[in-house]
């Protein structure tokens, strides 16, 4: 470096106003998949040890090349997750998956996680759908314990199976109700299934008294959106970005007080946007939209939680008290039990009472 260029950027680090460190705002993560929270490190050895030979868009060191806006897209993405999803295989995996998501939120200043996952998935291993969500369940517990973040799930159905399917795992999450389930969830491919098929689900749950967590409206518009407003009655929209598009439905948003679990890595990873500047992020705010962000799937997009904050800040010019509107809206979001609550709200004021560093 020159003495030239080592001035200038001596300028512009004066330029640059004090910010204090986002790894130490107390946040909640409500967006985050039980397999594609895993790390890559992770992911190899268990592909070792259970003899799953491995594309190299998952052992190249770098997230894939992804584009889910079509039918061919979508497909490659989906035939990953499940490749990744199939080293999972028994407790052990699960205990290790479960542990390491809570390490890694809690090092990014995560006080309150809820991972969603579907049983179904690993059902086949695991002894079936009930012995599956008690061994999670029972992992979330340890990892708790171990990590000192709260924990709890997120049973999720999937849109690509009939939604008999789902209304059995809202009754099986019904049953954990008081045992660590807090909400009940459908995902996968939107453009796939009726969404108003799956409402008898939705309704097992609310009736449990779990959150109502669907994904909409990422990559279908705000009339997707209106369809889960109208037939699901969402406590959280996962995603929700494009509501955007239409005034009336992002009203409603607002009116409700819905939070919408706004994910930008992976917007942009799978070519909902362009580029993190694309995502609406500081549109939704100023409409009043209660946004929780969230990382969905770092294993496949290459980016956490921290990162979504990173971006608020450093793309979306974000300053630090809107990042705490932020992290507030998460807290208030979650299912999280008051006291958790309480103390997020009161590390997250003097996070911002704190002169920056």
């Amino acid at each position: 470096m020159t003495p030239a260029e080592a001035a200038s950027l001596g300028d512009c680090v004066e330029a640059v106003p004090p910010a204090r460190d986002l790894a130490a705002l107390p946040k909640a993560h409500l967006h985050l998949h039980f397999t594609g929270s895993m790390r890559p490190s992770t992911l190899l050895e268990l592909a070792t040890k259970h003899r799953v030979r491995l594309p190299d868009a998952l052992t190249s060191g770098r997230p894939p090349q992804l584009r889910a806006t079509d039918e061919k897209g979508w497909f490659r993405f989906q035939r990953l997750y499940d490749i990744a999803r199939s080293c999972v295989r028994d407790a052990d995996d699960v205990r290790r998956l479960v542990l390491e998501a809570a390490e890694d939120d809690a090092r990014e200043g995560s006080r309150w996680l809820e991972i969603q996952v579907d049983p179904t998935s690993y059902a086949v291993h695991l002894g079936g759908l009930t012995p599956t969500l008690e061994l999670v369940l029972d992992a979330v517990r340890e990892a708790s314990k171990r990590t000192g973040i709260g924990m709890a799930v997120v049973v999720a159905a999937s849109r690509i199976r009939h939604p008999l399917d789902a209304r059995t795992l809202a009754r099986l999450a019904a049953r954990y109700a008081d045992r660590g389930v807090v909400g009940f969830g459908i995902s996968n491919d939107e453009r796939r299934g009726t969404t108003e098929d799956f409402a008898p689900a939705f309704r097992i749950a609310r009736a449990a008294g779990l959150a109502s967590v669907p994904h909409s409206g990422e990559l279908l518009g705000p009339a997707h959106v209106r369809v889960a407003l109208d037939h699901l009655a969402p406590d959280r929209i996962g995603h929700g970005v494009r509501s955007i598009e239409d005034p009336a439905v992002l009203a409603e948003v607002v009116r409700r007080e819905i939070t919408l679990e706004v994910c930008p890595g992976s917007n942009v990873a799978l070519g909902v946007y362009a580029s993190a500047l694309q995502v609406p992020l500081t549109g939704l705010l100023d409409a009043g939209a209660r946004v929780a962000l969230g990382a969905d799937d770092p294993l496949l997009f290459g980016s956490r939680l921290l990162d979504q904050y990173a971006a608020a800040r450093h793309v979306h010019g974000l300053d630090d008290a809107a990042l705490a509107a932020l992290a507030r809206s998460s807290v208030h979001g979650s299912r999280a039990p008051m006291d958790v609550r309480l103390a997020m709200l009161a590390g997250i004021d003097a996070w911002l009472a704190a002169a920056p560093s």
